[in-house]
Parts: structure tokens; sequence; C-alpha cells
């Protein structure tokens, strides 16, 4: 059984920095490309960011891109997601996820079926 356990998520001021990790027991990571999403109050779930299996290929929505960096480490199964120049508007519960075994690069929220259990995410003006 696959499972994904995150973690770092809390309350900063704008500007400050969090880092969230997830990490994936019951299944090798490192097969499979992973996502962050997001999910603020009465909003869609959307991705933040992406990583393919080896790390090699990103994506970033542009809310995000220049500020959030993804990263993994396979050898311990995690995935990486650092935040900066937080914003009062990446309030959110965030959500890692693992990609269908097909999926080279998941960019679309039904090429994952494995999820985290969300860390609350809140940057305070």
């Amino acid at each position: 059984q696959v499972q994904l356990l995150e973690s770092g998520g809390g309350l900063v001021q704008a500007g400050g920095s969090l880092g969230l990790s997830c990490t994936v027991s019951g299944r090798t990571s490192s097969r499979y490309s992973m996502g962050w999403f997001r999910q603020a109050p009465g909003k869609e779930r959307l991705l933040v960011a992406a990583i393919s299996r080896s790390g090699e290929d990103k994506y970033y929505a542009d809310a995000v891109k220049g500020r959030f960096t993804i990263s993994r480490d396979n050898a311990k199964n995690t995935v990486y997601l650092q935040m900066n120049s937080l914003k009062p508007e990446d309030t959110a519960v965030y959500y890692c996820a693992v990609a269908k075994a097909s999926i080279f690069f998941g960019l679309t929220l039904d090429e994952y079926n494995n999820w985290g259990q969300g860390t609350q995410v809140t940057v305070s003006s």
C-alpha cells in the first residue's frame, strides 16, 4: 500500500520561507513522476510544481515560478518543495502526489493516483 507522508507546513509572514517534504512508502518513488498541488478554500486543486522521475525535468505554475523550487532525493524516496518570498495568496492546503506509472511527467490532476493527506500553509500579510 502506497503512503505519502507530508511535513513542513505552518504559518509564516509574507516574504518568508517554508519547506515542505513528502516521503513515499510502499513504492519506489524513483519510478514515478511526482508533484505538489495546492487547494485554497472553495477553489479547485491546482498543480504547483512537478518533477520527472530522474529530477531533470521540472514544471512550475506561473504563480510560483521563480519563488518555489521542487526537488527530489530518490535514495530517500522523498520530494521537496522549497517556498520562498511567500505571499498571502499562497495560503492553501498543499498536497504531494505520485503520478501513474505510465506518466513520464504529470501535469494534470488525473495523471496522479496517490495523494498525501495535505499540509496547511498559511501566509499572513
